[in-house]
């Protein structure tokens, strides 16, 4: 009989497959390794594996341990494997900006599951990181595997996906790519190639444009699962190469690309790898071969990176005036009220540590209900975006002490406003406008402004005033559901 003793079995020998239509545009062979088809769907199973090996041949895993581990999702999913086969109990600590479905996956493998704020700073007890290390001197048996500094991490790619890569491409692999997480996958086989290849491969990570690897000043990010605030243990800086900054619109539009042209439903860190891939590519010949390790399947993000209504409250479209979702036909968008609104900043925002006097001024000035206050101050990513001061508690605040506008703004602010997309029709986007009448804009994830009902009045009165009367009845557009802010940090896995 054609049967395997136990799933673990199948973890490796994952396929390449050549890139055609994303790729078609660039002269060198581009290879995709497709690490979801490992049976726990991602390449965080070799890593599971290796680590839980590890620990139990140093005697640091017994019999009756509790494996604790921070995660984003797929190396918690290849420990819950590896662990119900070998009798442990799992414990993942999460943060908050992990999809639905990921976090549900965890808990159908039996595990515990504790999820932590998203927004923490890497030094705080509530950073995932932190809370799993507490939790795993809590827990009586409890194991903190710690994939950001455990050796098993780099040594296990070193032995398995470096061969894999040299095997498959019949020696021929000229470049790798992958995304920089924790650093064991970039690490561990791009040493594997350059030593067997005796220099001959040059190895690339792609990052996300705000995380340690390749920014100065960390800034926050939509990707999962790649990326870090500080350089873990794993990673080794002497074997990239080259290191290639992704945005996130770059990396979103690749995997959505990926999924439509190539039929490879890929997360979003696949894509950003295959971007950084083709702009390696562009500057190679044909008798390049380009291998770039795609490391988990997009099934875990369908609430996110495939979701419309997410993309489009995001600002992520097509790029043409109209979001991707949006009916072509609902009239004028948002973007067209912003863009029309020219006295004032295309970003009137204060910070949490500026006065209220100067918040209130700048309200006055400007004629609007509210501000949202930011940690930038330019090119303001959702996730820097921490609040919002308002017109109204400023006034009630005034009431009952004039001496409150020395205040900082952090003591009055409120959650951040509502937020759409530019691609949004302006009649859904009225729907959106709270009780503050003020609702931000963003377009590729960047905060480009607010607009508020007196703007959005503004804009339909002149239009009305420019149009042929036709005498046909205005219809108001179905109304949108108002998404839920979402302060959105840097995670990997």
């Amino acid at each position: 009989m054609e049967a395997h003793d136990s799933l673990l079995d199948l973890i490796g020998g994952t396929p390449l497959v050549r890139l055609r239509r994303v790729a078609k545009d660039v002269p060198a062979t581009v290879l995709a390794k497709l690490e979801y088809l490992n049976p726990g769907g991602s390449s965080k199973d070799r890593i599971a594996l290796g680590m839980i090996e590890a620990a139990e041949a140093d005697g640091t895993l017994r019999p009756g341990a509790t494996i604790v581990e921070p995660t984003s999702g797929n190396t918690g999913v290849g420990l819950a494997m590896v662990a119900a086969q070998r009798g442990y109990s799992v414990v993942f600590t999460c943060p908050d900006k992990v999809s639905p479905e990921k976090i549900d996956l965890l808990r159908a493998y039996g595990a515990r599951v504790v999820v932590c704020p998203a927004t923490a700073p890497f030094d705080h007890p509530d950073f995932y990181r932190n809370r799993a290390r507490a939790l795993a001197a809590e827990i009586p048996g409890g194991l903190l595997l710690d994939q950001y500094s455990n050796a098993a991490n780099p040594r296990t790619h070193y032995g398995s996906t470096g061969p894999e890569v040299w095997k498959q491409t019949d020696g021929r692999v000229t470049h790798f790519v992958a995304g920089v997480g924790t650093g064991g996958t970039l690490s561990g086989t791009g040493r594997y190639l350059k030593e067997v290849s005796s220099g001959g491969v040059t190895v690339v990570g792609a990052d996300p444009d705000g995380s340690i690897y390749t920014s100065p000043a960390l800034r926050p990010y939509l990707l999962e699962g790649v990326g870090q605030p500080t350089l873990p243990a794993s990673y080794d800086p002497a074997v990239p190469d080259r290191l290639i900054p992704v945005s996130d619109a770059a990396a979103l539009e690749m995997t959505r690309r990926l999924a439509r042209e190539e039929g490879m439903l890929v997360g979003g860190s696949g894509g950003m790898a295959v971007a950084a891939a083709l702009d390696v590519a562009a500057g190679l010949g044909p008798q390049d071969v380009v291998v770039v390790l795609v490391p988990d399947s997009g099934r875990g993000y369908i609430s996110k990176i495939f979701n419309e209504t997410w993309m489009a409250t995001r600002g992520f479209g097509t790029g043409d005036g109209a979001d991707e979702g949006t009916d072509a036909g609902a009239g004028p968008v948002l973007g067209e009220v912003l863009a029309g609104v020219t006295a004032r900043p295309a970003l009137p925002a204060v910070t949490p540590d500026d006065t209220l006097a100067s918040a209130l001024a700048l309200l006055s000035r400007h004629h609007l209900p509210a501000l949202p206050v930011t940690r930038a101050t330019a090119s303001v990513r959702l996730a820097e975006v921490t609040g919002t001061i308002t017109a109204r508690a400023i006034t009630e605040a005034l009431a009952a002490d004039v001496r409150v506008l020395e205040r900082p703004v952090g003591e009055l602010a409120e959650p951040p406003l509502p937020l759409t997309g530019a691609g949004q029709p302006v009649a859904q986007a009225l729907a959106l406008v709270g009780g503050d009448d003020t609702v931000l804009v963003l377009r590729d994830g960047l905060v480009e402004g607010v607009v508020t009902r007196a703007d959005i009045a503004a804009f339909l009165a002149a239009r009305a005033a420019d149009a042929p009367v036709t005498g046909a009845p205005v219809t108001a557009a179905p109304a949108a559901v108002a998404p839920t802010p979402n302060r959105e940090d840097d995670v990997s896995e």
